[in-house]
């Protein structure tokens, strides 16, 4: 039985294509990324202590700007809001030693191509009409891991909830008969250590990109402060315990959509196999590892955390109807993922997986009573 025919083969799947469609979905729709990263929003929350205490100890540029990067932006009030933070914490800072003659602040928001920045721009401008704290503000369209600014013109680049993207699918895992052919899976979650170490290389070779590119742009006693995916020290699964390893968005209800597919003859295993989820979530170790090979920077503080995926209320209202649970879960992963999945298999094929995921979670009335944790890595470093 041959799949129809589809708009991305699993060959083009990797280097040659994946840039022009990672993207968090855009726009203001329920399956939007605006109105589904409440989570990111709680993480942010949580980690920005360590945001604060680090810009508390910065070095005072003499200089009559200063430049902020927010690199993986998305859209939305996360980027503003951290944003928001770096200025007024500054702002503050540099008004008390200097009065009037504080710096002017200018910010960039960066992502792929691929991002929505018609929608950021008209929710910023909306923004800045009733906010007193305004800056100059600006768009960079391109990967972070490549450079994006003149070498020492930063003076503090944050990246929030974005890094755990990887600038690719590693080839091994696609290679069919090989041994790191991730056969019969979409993520890495539960598969082969082989195919897990083909991911863990290219998060390092990614990573390493990333703080190199970092190194140049900003500037001596600048802050980087990071927030991502990531893992407990000494686990082997992407995840800490057993509930988020079954329920998590990528995992097992994921699976499921895919093998109906499959099992309708709407796909076949080939097309399945060739689509990977482009996501790794690094520990503690392997984060601090990246920092101490390219060197240039000092971690001031690392910090692993547990994020909830809902609210006790919601769980609590969302036992007595699982079908708009099943919805909401739904939107949380399209928010993520649907641009991907609708390039690869088109927009027909992508309504029909996420119809099947809706029902599975819908479904699955364990999932109403178990709690998944979104794991993530916040580190704060100087340049030096």
């Amino acid at each position: 039985m041959e799949s129809p025919s589809l708009p991305v083969t699993a060959k083009d799947w990797t280097s040659t294509s994946l840039h022009r469609v990672l993207c968090m979905q855009g726009g203001e729709s329920d399956v939007s990324y605006v109105n589904n990263s409440d989570s990111q929003a709680l993480a942010i929350t949580l980690s920005k202590p360590i945001l604060i205490s680090s810009l508390q100890s910065i070095k005072l540029f003499a200089s009559p700007l200063i430049r902020i990067a927010d690199l993986g932006c998305a859209t939305g009030s996360n980027t503003f809001d951290t944003v928001d933070t770096v200025v007024e914490t500054l702002r503050g800072l540099f008004t008390a030693v200097y009065g009037d003659g504080s710096p002017e602040f200018e910010a960039f928001f960066c992502d792929l191509p691929s991002n929505d920045f018609n929608m950021l721009f008209r929710l910023l401008s909306e923004k800045q009409k009733v906010d007193s704290s305004r800056y100059f503000a600006g768009g960079v369209a391109g990967s972070f891991y490549d450079r994006l600014f003149p070498r020492g013109t930063i003076h503090v680049a944050v990246s929030l909830s974005a890094l755990h993207w990887l600038s690719q699918i590693p080839e091994k895992v696609l290679e069919k008969g090989s041994i790191t052919w991730n056969k019969g899976k979409t993520w890495i979650e539960g598969t082969k250590k082989e195919v897990v170490d083909a991911y863990a290389e290219q998060s390092d070779k990614d990573l390493d990109d990333f703080l190199k590119c970092r190194k140049e742009e900003m500037v001596e006693g600048g802050v980087l402060f990071v927030l991502m995916g990531g893992r407990p020290s000494g686990s082997s699964s992407q995840f800490g315990d057993q509930d988020t390893r079954a329920k998590h968005p990528f995992t097992t209800t994921m699976e499921q959509a895919w093998q109906d597919l499959i099992d309708e003859g709407l796909i076949d295993e080939e097309t399945r196999d060739g689509f990977n989820i482009p996501a790794y979530m690094r520990s503690p170790e392997e984060v601090a590892a990246g920092v101490d090979r390219i060197g240039g920077f000092k971690i001031e503080k690392m910090e692993y955390m547990k994020i909830v995926e809902y609210s006790d209320e919601k769980h609590e209202e969302w036992k007595k109807d699982p079908i708009s649970y099943g919805r909401a879960r739904t939107n949380l992963v399209q928010a993520a993922i649907r641009p991907m999945v609708e390039v690869y298999l088109g927009l027909d094929l992508c309504d029909e997986l996420f119809k099947r995921y809706e029902n599975r979670v819908s479904t699955t009335r364990e999932f109403l009573h178990i709690t998944c944790f979104f794991g993530v890595v916040a580190f704060s470093a100087i340049r030096i």
